[in-house]
């Protein structure tokens, strides 16, 4: 019988559950979040918190020319952001994952779900992240909330999910689609409002869309006392980067040799960047300084908004379904 020590070599298995990983999920292939290489940078910094500083946009107005007057001069604002590195990591006994040591590419088998685990842990992550995101005051602009309507008025409606893209103003053509709850899914669908499109570069895959944009569904939108939260995102409104810092293990085989037969235990380590472009990280409810905890990660406390809210390529849309 194989060992895991005998199929895994670590410098080729880790690359290839990074790419993986983001080719399996729904929210990278939908443009979403986005793989940048100056975070790939800042993920393996040697830091907890990368600070990213950014000019602000040119404002006011231009002057008449009146002869013998002078200009007023203006400035570029700088501003700073700022996202968390997120460290994690997970490990599983050769014994669940005997029946991929059976396969005639057993590291190929093993590597392909440890990035289905990595593509539905991040995407967990995500959400976590957006909760703490919206829950902060700041963000408050960018919330729309049906919830507290009357009968119908508290429902999703095609008119309602218009005013949630207006949170935009003249920039909602940058959002391009939708994470919802499957029951919002569902109810759309009994609608007949969800439109399966085939798409060339989906492999013939249909992909959902309402109203012209794309449909993510997934059940770790919040969900409330009967009140659902979805999410409108523009192209590239999450940042991702992986991170290689010096001296970190991304894979290794621990081998208990002196345990029976043996046990072998493959341990996954991540380092990244998944940043909402634009909303500040202030670590202000961290306890321990090395990562924060997923909870942490969903507190409002620990957010607050960095660039102008058309500037934003993301808006909670929070409705009830009956």
């Amino acid at each position: 019988m194989a060992t895991l020590s005998n199929v895994i070599v670590s410098e080729v298995f880790t690359p290839y559950v990074n790419k993986a990983t983001a080719a399996m999920s729904a929210l990278v292939t939908a443009g979403i979040i986005t793989a940048d290489a100056a975070f790939n940078t800042l993920a393996s910094s040697p830091a907890t918190l990368v600070q990213m500083p950014y000019f602000g946009d040119l404002t006011g107005a231009s002057e008449p020319l009146f002869e013998g007057t002078t200009l007023t001069a203006g400035t570029l604002g700088s501003l700073k952001d700022a996202a968390p590195i997120i460290r994690r990591g997970a490990a599983w006994k050769s014994s669940d994952l005997d029946a991929a040591l059976a396969g005639k590419d057993p590291a190929g088998v093993i590597a392909d779900r440890v990035a289905a685990f990595w593509a539905r842990d991040k995407q967990a992550e995500l959400i976590a992240i957006l909760s703490g995101v919206f829950g902060a005051a700041s963000m408050a602009a960018l919330v729309h909330d049906i919830s507290l309507g009357v009968g119908a008025a508290g429902v999703w409606s095609g008119s309602a999910f218009a005013d949630a893209t207006q949170k935009l103003g003249d920039a909602k053509g940058v959002l391009t689609a939708i994470a919802m709850h499957s029951a919002t899914e569902t109810l759309l669908r009994k609608q007949n409002l969800i439109v399966d499109n085939v798409l060339p570069s989906e492999n013939g895959q249909p992909v959902p869309s309402y109203q012209g944009k794309r449909v993510i569904v997934d059940d770790g939108c919040p969900v409330t006392g009967g009140v659902y939260r979805s999410y409108l995102f523009g192209q590239g409104a999450v940042a991702m980067g992986i991170g290689s810092p010096v001296g970190n293990v991304a894979t290794e085989v621990v081998r208990q040799g002196l345990l029976a037969s043996g046990v072998d235990t493959l341990v996954n380590r991540q380092t990244f960047i998944l940043h909402p472009r634009g909303v500040r990280f202030t670590a202000a409810s961290v306890a321990n300084p090395t990562t924060p905890t997923r909870a942490e990660l969903a507190l409002a406390a620990n957010w607050e908004r960095a660039y102008e809210v058309k500037q934003l390529r993301i808006v909670a849309f929070d409705h009830k379904l009956a």
